[in-house]
């Protein structure tokens, strides 16, 4: 099954990128060197990168269930971010989000995540994942509120090229399951009455 192009939160749209996207995306987040800090992309230098980004975006979106969505204020269309699925196999797939520097501290990471928390069993996603730096303590609390348990570290398993570049980091693994049989389990296990 596909997801849909777009989903809709209290606050917020999620869409699916289009070319005309670029100059936004450049400019609101993708070239910002605080807003890039802890991720495994390199910031975008110039706006041909956002371009490849762009391409990259509808090229997984063609071949996967899912891909990367933006994420903007619902009312009044300002872009905020992205987050998405990246799908590795049948029933797993990566989530993850950046931010733009003005949208942070709002709850919009928790509200974006969540939803991907929630698209993820309509693809057949059970296993869902993030990896976050394991410095990068603000990413580590919004995974947590949504849910998602610190499964391991990864030793030496991501680049940062823009924290550290050529050297690999440590990672934290976070893992959230998802889909009804999880659910079912899940309120068996805690929820209960003795």
């Amino acid at each position: 099954m596909k997801a849909p192009a777009t989903l809709r939160t209290a606050r917020l749209l999620l869409r699916r990128p289009v070319a005309a996207d670029a100059d936004a995306v450049f400019a609101r987040f993708a070239s910002d060197a605080d807003v890039t800090r802890y991720l495994s992309w390199r910031r975008h230098i110039t706006l041909e990168d956002t371009r490849a980004f762009i391409a990259m975006s509808e090229a997984q979106w063609d071949s996967s269930p899912a891909g990367p969505y933006l994420i903007e204020r619902a009312e009044d269309g300002l872009l905020l971010g992205s987050t998405g699925l990246a799908c590795d196999g049948p029933s797993r797939a990566e989530t993850g989000y950046v931010l733009a520097r003005d949208a942070w501290g709002q709850g919009f990471a928790t509200e974006a995540l969540q939803a991907m928390v929630e698209l993820a069993p309509t693809v057949g996603v059970r296993r869902l994942y993030a990896l976050c730096h394991t410095e990068h303590a603000a990413s580590a609390r919004v995974l947590e509120k949504c849910g998602f348990v610190r499964e391991r570290v990864l030793p030496r398993h991501v680049e940062f090229p823009n924290l550290a570049p050529g050297e690999l980091a440590d990672v934290f693994c976070y893992v959230r399951r998802v889909g009804p049989l999880w659910r079912r389990l899940r309120s068996a296990l805690f929820f209960s009455s003795p």
